[in-house]
């Protein structure tokens, strides 16, 4: 099944600076092969269910193997059976709204 998630790890226990956790996540999101874009307060990743979810479990471990104590992840999931739709698809459908005004 085709997921498009929102996806924000949050290291506990490293001070304020998170910006080498957040990279290695982008990068093992990299390496699965995953479609993913950065945001300020998170990712957004799309790919296979099962392929996003081992992804987000390989940033647990290896944050954990950099020495992070304790993670904590919200997701947000989105799945649709009617047709196939990508996350650049759903920037393009508002942008074309606002420039029509519609």
């Amino acid at each position: 099944m085709k997921l498009i998630a929102d996806v924000s790890v949050v290291p506990i226990g490293v001070g304020l600076s998170l910006s080498r956790y957040v990279a290695a996540c982008e990068r093992i999101f990299e390496e699965a092969g995953l479609e993913f874009q950065l945001h300020a307060n998170g990712t957004n990743v799309e790919g296979d269910w099962d392929v996003v979810m081992a992804a987000v479990k390989r940033c647990h471990e290896e944050l954990h193997r950099m020495g992070v104590p304790r993670i904590s992840t919200n997701m947000r999931l989105g799945t649709r059976t009617d047709r196939a739709q990508t996350m650049a698809d759903k920037v393009q459908s508002v942008e074309d709204k606002l420039a029509t005004g519609g």
